[in-house]
């Protein structure tokens, strides 16, 4: 697909026109079709043959929704992809910059732009059953209503379409889970109790994968396969093409859930709803984030959505998990180590290298550490103006070479066994500008502020965000995405529900110990350069000298092991304290990085450099 790599216009003319003939087309008949960036599992990172949005508009980043109307095209996005859309969009497409002033989102759009009357074809395989319902009570005065269209009309004029991958699935071993399959159903059981629910329906790969301890690789970076799963109070039942479950995989789960083929989820699921005696008292639960398709298979006044029970379940990692995160991240930072430090080589000596050539070398480094299964996205290496499209990552047929006198920005990870890491450092290999040490030291001081937070229980990621922007906003500088997200173990990079930001969801999310989050502000000049400093943190308790109200109160452990660039900090700006942590968490790194680097001299003296103190 030409869509994958890159930051080129699409021609999407002919892509559009065929489009709009099926819409008007007498079976289908509709005067706009809603494109959402989703699967029918409400997956972030997709397959290649489910990236329908990317494939009709040309936009690939992971966040937007795309509206075709009988005459027109609009793509709406986060300030995250503002100018990667700009880049990627032809003219066929009108940008719509959601979060910015009189800009309405996707859903305000079709009922206070589009005409009345109109009617609003959707895939209900693809959209939510919350937005359905929601799109639904603001449509009805305009007359408007939302079409469900049989087949999806992207699918139809997608001539290459790629094939669904079936890769195979294996068995995550416990002594890296910590816990075992019948004890998270268990788990799961007793919140349905609590909500009197007669079944409770997941939809979410990663919620799949973690309930019965197996991982897959049918989307790239996340370790996940297609399946659904519906737990009642006596049975468990799994949704998948069995031929892909490997022969450890087939052995733990007998005698833990019924296998059905994938296929058959929607008319099982409509069986099982018509055989459970079900009210509004007693429903059957779905995740906020399933789909139209799976509240119709249940049918009207059946069932509850709500956010999914295994969502907080695996949010709070076990003590083995919590263990496999301070692991993995020490044997990544022995790749990043040996990264930074043959790139610096390589530059000093005048080698030509482009962005997608170090991000080759950062995946081998990563490839030799015990463990590795893989990358958990994309690296985003970019050098100068590259750096400031936020999710940057870039083409090997045609990306920037990297330069010593522009800041490079490099954000990566791995996925392991025991682990999953996200890492961002910025660096400059040349002489930095007054500007660009301003900007970073004032983005380190509100990652420094993060890392040191301390808090009563209660408190939630939306209430601390401000936190990391302070030294920022004192300049009149600031930035478009959240201060940090959930991470999976051997999971998705990013997880849920918690998040440190100012979208009003993680208002409702307390943090709680043994949640994982990354902490990375950052500062983006556009078309010059991008800062972002990102660690993976663990949410702990801590002990003080006091204990308001018995509340108790929390605090971080930071798990990456790389050190911050001291070329690029503006001393002047630092306080003592904040000096202080830069020494610290160097002399942490040292001590725990550098005896895994025995057998690499240039990477073990660099770290040296880069971890002396102040």
């Amino acid at each position: 697909m030409d869509t994958k790599k890159g930051m080129h216009p699409v021609n999407t003319t002919l892509r559009l026109q065929n489009i709009r003939r099926l819409m008007r087309e007498g079976d289908v008949s509709v005067d706009a079709y809603v494109v959402p960036s989703e699967d029918q599992h409400s997956s972030e990172y997709l397959a290649e043959c489910d990236s329908r949005r990317a494939y009709i508009s040309g936009f690939n980043g992971s966040a937007g929704c795309a509206i075709v109307t009988l005459t027109e095209a609009y793509l709406f996005t986060d300030g995250r992809y503002f100018l990667q859309a700009e880049k990627q969009l032809d003219s066929n497409w009108t940008l719509m910059k959601q979060g910015l002033p009189d800009v309405p989102t996707w859903q305000e759009f079709l009922y206070k732009k589009l005409p009345k009357n109109s009617k609003i074809g959707v895939d209900a395989t693809l959209i939510a059953a919350q937005d359905a319902e929601s799109l639904h009570k603001h449509l009805e005065p305009n007359g408007s209503k939302l079409v469900s269209v049989t087949k999806n009309l992207v699918d139809e004029v997608w001539s290459d379409r790629p094939a669904r991958r079936l890769n195979p699935v294996i068995h995550l071993d416990e002594k890296y889970s910590g816990q075992s399959s019948a004890d998270k159903i268990a788990k799961v059981r007793e919140e349905m109790k609590k909500k009197k629910a007669k079944a409770m329906v997941v939809t979410m790969l990663d919620e799949v994968a973690w309930l019965f301890n197996l991982r897959g690789s049918d989307i790239d970076f996340n370790p996940v396969f297609f399946s659904y799963a519906v737990v009642t109070e006596n049975k468990v039942s799994l949704f998948v093409n069995a031929n892909q479950l490997d022969q450890g995989a087939h052995k733990y789960l007998d005698g833990v859930t019924d296998l059905h083929p994938y296929e058959e989820f929607l008319p099982t699921l409509n069986e099982l709803a018509g055989g459970l005696q079900l009210d509004k008292e007693n429903p059957i639960w779905v995740g906020d984030r399933a789909s139209l398709a799976v509240t119709e298979a249940i049918g009207k006044d059946r069932y509850l959505i709500a956010r999914s029970p295994l969502n907080d379940l695996k949010a709070i990692k076990n003590a083995t998990e919590l263990e496999g995160f301070r692991q993995s991240h020490i044997r990544d930072g022995v790749a990043l180590a040996r990264y930074f430090a043959w790139l610096e080589e390589q530059l000093e000596n005048g080698v030509v290298l482009n962005e997608s050539q170090g991000a080759d070398q950062l995946r081998n480094f990563r490839s030799e550490l015990d463990l590795f299964k893989g990358l958990s996205f994309e690296t985003i290496s970019s050098t100068g103006p590259n750096g400031a499209v936020i999710h940057y990552s870039p083409d090997p047929e045609d990306c920037a070479v990297i330069k010593k006198d522009q800041i490079y920005l490099c954000d990566s990870g791995g996925q392991y066994l025991d682990g999953t890491t996200d890492v961002t450092r910025t660096w400059h290999f040349g002489t930095p500008t007054k500007a660009e040490k301003n900007a970073f030291t004032r983005v380190l001081q509100g990652h420094i502020a993060i890392d040191t937070a301390v808090f009563p229980t209660g408190t939630t990621g939306f209430v601390i965000d401000s936190w990391a922007r302070r030294h920022l906003w004192q300049d009149g500088l600031d930035y478009r995405h959240g201060t940090g997200h959930g991470v999976g173990h051997f999971l998705n990079v990013h997880e849920g529900p918690h998040g440190v930001g100012v979208r009003i969801a993680y208002n409702a999310v307390p943090l709680k110990a043994g949640m994982t989050l990354s902490n990375e502000p950052g500062y983006y000049e556009d078309g010059q350069y991008g800062v972002r400093l990102e660690n993976i943190v663990l949410v702990k308790d801590v002990k003080l000298a006091n204990n308001f109200a018995n509340k108790g109160f929390l605090g971080f452990e930071s798990v990456t092991m790389c050190p911050m660039h001291k070329k690029l900090m503006d001393m002047e700006l630092l306080n003592v304290n904040e000096k202080k942590w830069v020494d610290d968490y160097h002399a942490q790194v040292w001590e725990k990085v550098s005896p895994l680097l025995k057998h690499d001299k240039r990477a073990l003296e660099w770290l040296r450099r880069e971890t002396a103190p102040l």
